[in-house]
């Protein structure tokens, strides 16, 4: 194991801190929307890794109203943004309007300028457009008129898309995907959940603002990132992600064949990354200094299932990525 810096080493204070931080956020997440933890631990862990978070699920399952909340309880800017076929990469980013009076354009920047990012119905916007966000989430700058714009920090998208209506809708690439830090599926409700979302909206509280001492500063996302990357990752936990990713580039010689053969791509290095933020911010949470094996397990359909590309032949067999996930986790040991 590389031995770290002992001045770059969490301390107890460190990491109560971070742990009041966190249990504000989850209070004000859980004081509005009813259930979805999956939703809630995939969206704080992108906000500590700095991460951008793609939802699918059908409509009406509180996915604008937890990004809203999550931005409301970090007091940043929030923009949402309802992707149509007609969007224009300006309508994004901004554009340069020619101001009559001065004789001189002037550059109006558009709504990704903010720390939180709603895009709605992402693949429902045309292919220039979707690629107008690749800058933004990955450079996390944006261009217009010749000149750079950097993106305020912190600075999280939150992209969400329908599985059931794909008239009308233009799929993701999967450069585009692979910028996402992790996909989660938001399911239903269960039927005491319902019950308490019907109440919650008759008490008022989900349309209810949430109060100052609720909230928690945009200064505090920045110490949470900070504190996240400063948890140790073991070179054993390292190995370990390493022997995952390889796994799925070459699952024929891990896992059985009649499973392997629905893997058209494996994992890229952007994936062992995204593995090991996961962790670090998992840890964080936890309260510990140094991640563990359970962290790098803890959401990894959400951190690979958008990056293991699968054939044709795996649709019609409805063969889903988290068998492969599940399959090669199986077969590599657990440090």
């Amino acid at each position: 194991m590389d031995q770290p810096n002992n001045q770059n080493l969490l301390v107890d204070s460190d990491l109560i801190d971070a742990k009041k931080i966190v249990e504000k956020i989850t209070a004000a997440y859980q004081k509005k929307v009813v259930g979805q933890d999956e939703l809630r631990l995939s969206m704080l862990v992108a906000l500590i890794a700095n991460g951008h978070v793609l939802l699918e699920s059908v409509p009406g399952l509180a996915k604008t109203l937890a990004a809203k909340t999550i931005s409301e309880a970090s007091s940043g800017t929030f923009s949402r943004i309802q992707c149509t076929p007609d969007l224009l990469p300006s309508d994004i980013i901004g554009t340069q309007i020619y101001n009559y009076n001065t004789g001189s354009f002037e550059t109006k920047v558009g709504p990704v300028h903010a720390n939180f990012i709603l895009l709605d119905e992402i693949n429902r916007s045309s292919a220039k457009t979707q690629s107008a966000m690749l800058e933004a989430m990955q450079e996390r700058q944006v261009s217009v008129g010749g000149v750079m714009y950097k993106m305020p920090e912190p600075f999280i998208v939150l992209a969400t898309q329908n599985p059931i209506e794909q008239e009308g809708t233009y799929e993701l690439p999967e450069a585009q995907l692979d910028r996402f830090l992790l996909k989660e599926i938001v399911n239903y409700p269960s039927r005491d959940e319902e019950l308490q979302i019907l109440n919650s909206t008759l008490d008022g509280v989900i349309a209810s603002p949430l109060a100052e001492n609720e909230k928690v500063a945009i200064t505090d996302i920045q110490k949470l990132q900070k504190y996240a990357e400063r948890v140790v990752v073991d070179d054993s936990i390292k190995n370990y992600i390493i022997n995952i990713v390889t796994a799925t580039r070459n699952p024929r010689e891990l896992i059985d064949a009649s499973l392997a053969r629905y893997v058209e791509y494996g994992v890229s290095p952007r994936g062992g990354i995204a593995l090991m933020k996961v962790a670090q911010a998992i840890a964080l949470m936890e309260g510990r200094a140094y991640t563990t094996p359970d962290d790098v397990k803890r959401l990894r359909y959400a951190a690979l299932r958008h990056r293991i590309i699968l054939n044709f032949e795996a649709a019609a067999d409805e063969v889903h990525p988290e068998a492969i996930i599940d399959a090669i986790f199986a077969k590599i040991q657990t440090p």
